[in-house]
């Protein structure tokens, strides 16, 4: 019989330093290139968790981290705004979405996006996202938002140009899948940009990927405070070893 286990430590719903955080329980909201993005969402994570039952958490044990806006989207967010021209007219595939953030930027300045998740109450809310972000999309043609299962992506080889990706190593068994999704997906000369906040469980896959022929850098880090949590977040770029150095991005005031 599987047992939810305890949740992590959440501080409460204090306003972030350049963000503003918590709105209220339906909401969360982050400041990212100067304007407020709000995003809906069921209720906080500890909330979710305590109405959690016994057999919830299915033959995955996923998790409801959906319901939270981590530091390492906001920071992901941000650089992706901050280099709007390496995404504007590019297929933007944002993997284990979310709320939506980085599907959102990334539409906003130009990109192609599909965002998808494994968790289909995910993305209702993402799409609800979507509708109280209308005027900050402005022109910009939505995102897309679609259930997925990154074991078995539904693109065609070689299909993405630049892959989003924040906070997705979080647990050990999580590389194998992200490796073969990265493999798969990635165009010839595209370019993964996987924002990972500082975890003793994530730190071993960098020098991993880079084991099996990626090559893969840090462009930016910077430390972000966002619903209560206060994290040091790096932004890693990967690609394959045929695409020579890595393009120029601009990180002022990423």
């Amino acid at each position: 019989m599987t047992h939810a286990p305890s949740p992590p430590s959440l501080p409460g719903t204090a306003s972030d330093a350049g963000a503003s955080g918590v709105a209220r329980p339906g909401r969360v909201e982050a400041e990212v290139g100067g304007r407020v993005w709000r995003l809906s969402r069921p209720a906080d994570l500890e909330s979710l968790w305590a109405a959690m039952a016994e057999g919830d958490l299915g033959d995955d044990e996923r998790l409801p981290y959906w319901v939270e806006l981590w530091p390492a989207a906001v920071l992901l967010a941000r650089f992706v705004a901050r280099n709007a021209q390496r995404v504007r007219g590019r297929f933007c595939l944002d993997a284990g979405c979310g709320l939506g953030l980085s599907a959102l930027v990334a539409a906003s300045v130009g990109g192609r996006v599909l965002g998808f998740d494994y968790e289909p109450e995910a993305l209702v809310f993402a799409r609800q996202g979507l509708e109280l972000n209308r005027e900050l999309l402005g022109p910009a043609a939505a995102p897309l938002f679609a259930v997925m299962d990154w074991r078995s992506p539904a693109l065609a080889r070689g299909s993405v140009d630049l892959l989003l990706g924040a906070d997705i190593l979080y647990e050990r068994r999580f590389f194998e899948p992200v490796a073969a999704l990265l493999d798969h997906a990635l165009a010839p000369d595209g370019v993964a940009w996987i924002a990972d906040p500082e975890r003793s469980v994530s730190a071993p896959a960098w020098e991993r990927l880079h084991a099996l022929g990626w090559n893969v850098t840090t462009p930016h880090s910077g430390r972000v405070a966002q619903g209560g949590q206060d994290m040091n977040v790096h932004i890693r770029q990967i690609s394959r070893p045929e695409r020579g150095h890595p393009p120029h991005l601009n990180l002022q005031g990423a």
